[in-house]
């Protein structure tokens, strides 16, 4: 298949009645692919799918479609919500960094998904203690998050299970080491739309 193709394909999926955050609909992804616009049709249904449940194999067109194009971040997130889909869990949350020098960190977070570190959810061992869960990081509209800044997250976890008692609101501690590396308020915890 060539990227028209799997973009074509994956239109197909896509409800007539599903609106972007700027209304554009499957009917503008036609359109743009009639115009050879394929990375603006990718945006539209990469965007699309926040306002349905997308079934595994379309995050799987639209990654192998942005591979094509050679556009790296927009392959990247289309694994990430594979991912959330298969797992079953979105977890975003606003994340504030402490800022270089009240913690290890001196460089920026990269925003695809790259980091992996502990977070302390409120989860406990047998013995009282509290336990670190995982999960890696994809910090939402910017490249990188820096010390000191604040961003919204999405999060996936390692084991989604050990997540779900989140609520909008609770405050979670992200750790790359013994010390707290920042601090971040859940926004919504939920299954994929």
């Amino acid at each position: 298949m060539d990227v028209v193709e799997i973009l074509e394909a994956a239109a197909l999926l896509v409800p007539e009645d599903v609106a972007t955050s700027n209304d554009f609909t499957a009917s503008d992804v036609w359109d743009d692919l009639a115009h050879d616009e394929w990375e603006a049709a990718l945006c539209v249904l990469q965007e699309s799918a926040d306002g349905w449940t997308a079934p595994a194999n379309f995050w799987e067109r639209l990654g192998r479609a942005a591979e094509m194009l050679g556009f790296e971040r927009s392959r990247e997130w289309c694994r990430w919500r594979d991912t959330e889909t298969r797992t079953g869990l979105v977890v975003r949350a606003d994340l504030v960094l402490r800022p270089a020098g009240e913690t290890f960190r001196r460089t920026p977070i990269p925003g695809a998904g790259v980091l992996r570190p502990m977070w302390g959810i409120g989860n406990r061992r047998r013995d009282g203690e509290p336990e670190g869960d995982i999960a890696r990081v994809w910090v939402e509209f910017a490249p990188e998050l820096r010390p000191g800044d604040r961003a919204p997250v999405r999060l996936l976890p390692l084991d989604p299970s050990r997540w779900r008692h989140l609520v909008p609101g609770d405050r979670i501690t992200l750790y790359e080491c013994a010390e707290a590396g920042g601090t971040a308020t859940v926004l919504e915890p939920r299954p994929p739309a």
